[in-house]
This record gives C-alpha cells, structure tokens and sequence, in this order.
C-alpha cells in the first residue's frame, strides 16, 4: 500500500508539473503576443508631398514618415525626404536624406517639435558663362510650434543651424504642414 501511495504522488506531481509549465509558457507567449500587437497601437505614419510646377520650373518632394507615441505627451520618430527642383538653363538639383523627430503636445491644440534633418545636396547652377556643381551634406535643427487638430499640425519651425552661405533653406523660419495618421 505505501508503495502505490508513492507511486500516485509521484505521479500527481509529475502531472501538475508537466501542466504548470505548459501553462506559464502559454502566459509567456500571450504577454509576448500581446506587447508586440501593443506597439504597432502607438506607431502613426504620415509625412509630406509636394509638387510646385511653373514655366520652366518642377519642384517634386516626397517625405514619408513614422511616430511612435509614447504617451498623450510625447512622440518620437523618423523620416525619409526626397526632393527634386530643376528651373529649365539656370539650376538642377536632388536632395535625400533622413531625419529624427520629438514632438512634445503640452495640450491637445498645441505641439512643440525639434528635428534634425540631413540631407545630401547634389546641385548644378547653368548659365551661358559656365556651368557650377556642388556636393554636400547640409544639416539643419528645426524647432517649432504648432496648433493641431486631430491628425493635422500646421505651423511655424526655425532652423537653428541656418547659414545664408550653403544652405538649401532661403530662410531660418519655414511654415509647415504634418499629417498623422
């Protein structure tokens, strides 16, 4: 009799064992699934387009791009940009590159960001006398504000790292436009 009393117990804790594990690993897997499924909860995506087209003059820019929200408060994210501007016996030129962007949203209506972009500048000046080619990273910081309302934010940035010399910004304020969704 006591040999089947231990041949049971063993047996039993065999049973809760092999039953315990199995069902701290499906827990294990359903919190992986879970915070995995989370992310992609907070991930918006957005960016820009733009297309200017005049007599002579094409200006085409693609700017995708993606925030992660941390909170109501804060978000952060990347982007691409690509942009494209030819004025027909005077300039050509291609810019690409990326940028890191921190979006600080105090109050629903108002959003505080900060950018650092850079860029790959490959530009060409034509005239009759000769013709100028330029290659060059150019770096900007933008600072800005804007009013928001819902997944639209228009407003005004600052580049703080703005040269009139080098530079591919005419100006250090540019207005903008951000759309998330």
């Amino acid at each position: 009799m006591k040999k089947n009393s231990v041949m049971n117990l063993t047996l039993l804790l065999a049973f809760v064992f092999l039953f315990g594990i199995k069902s701290e690993i499906f827990a294990q897997e359903n919190t992986q699934m879970k915070t995995k499924s989370d992310f992609w909860n907070h991930v918006q995506f957005g960016g820009g387009l733009g297309l200017g087209i005049g007599n002579g003059y094409a200006d085409i820019m693609v700017a995708p791009s993606a925030i992660y929200n941390f909170n109501d408060y804060v978000s952060a994210g990347l982007g691409l940009q690509y942009n494209y501007v030819k004025q027909r016996d005077f300039y050509n030129a291609n810019m690409y590159g990326g940028s890191l962007i921190a979006l600080f949203q105090p109050f629903y209506e108002l959003q505080i960001s900060a950018e650092l972009e850079q860029l790959r500048i490959s530009r060409t000046y034509e005239n009759s006398i000769e013709n100028t080619s330029q290659n060059f990273w150019n770096t900007a910081l933008f600072v800005g504000a804007g009013f928001r309302n819902e997944n639209v934010t228009f407003g005004v940035r600052y580049n703080v790292l703005h040269r009139d010399r080098d530079n591919i910004y005419a100006e250090a304020f540019m207005p903008f436009v951000r759309v998330f969704f």
